[in-house]
């Protein structure tokens, strides 16, 4: 493989570019431009994508405009083993649909016996009060994959998805290639 192969093949991988389909044609897009481009959202109900976004930007803020929902529901479609999400990583058992669906649930059904709302519809200190007592499995009656394991894993994937690309790196401001010329850092 010649250096500029290799320099673009690296390019394509750290910009997480994932297949998505719009308007019938596969298309190759970070999550926020999936979700800029309205991609359709193929895996997760409406009611779990918006539960996802708010908890995901609860844990980072920027994880939402970052395609979060795009990015998790992408991945919830393809083969188990090709899948990037940190449940795969954890050696969570597929599908890992499954897994997301009972954490959503759970995060709704505690939200609503707490607070008697969505949890998108919780101001942001009652959002940031119930992730960090799910993290310290501290939430009564919880009914769902344990409360710290779905913090863990989400924390993760809104990472991922908002740091997995070259902006999202550079946006944290680190000098890590600041050294290097753009065209030579690849």
């Amino acid at each position: 493989m010649s250096d500029i192969e290799r320099r673009a093949l690296v390019r394509g991988a750290v910009l997480a570019a994932l297949s998505f389909t719009i308007d019938g044609a596969e298309v190759w897009l970070s999550p926020s431009q999936a979700q800029a481009q309205g991609a359709p959202i193929n895996v997760l109900r409406p009611d779990e994508v918006e539960t996802l976004e708010a908890v995901g930007e609860t844990l980072l803020p920027g994880a939402r405009k970052a395609g979060i929902a795009n990015f998790v529901d992408n991945q919830l479609g393809v083969l188990p083993g090709d899948c990037l999400l940190m449940a795969r990583i954890a050696s969570v058992r597929p599908p890992f649909v499954n897994l997301y669906r009972a954490a959503l649930g759970a995060v709704e059904r505690s939200c609503q016996t707490i607070y008697s709302k969505r949890f998108a519809q919780l101001t942001s200190a009652e959002q940031y009060d119930f992730v960090d007592r799910m993290r310290q499995n501290k939430i009564e009656g919880w009914q769902g994959p344990p409360g710290p394991f779905i913090y863990f894993l989400l924390r993760h994937d809104a990472v991922d998805v908002a740091f997995g690309t070259v902006e999202g790196i550079e946006s944290l401001g680190t000098p890590y290639m600041a050294h290097i010329s753009p065209e030579r850092r690849w």
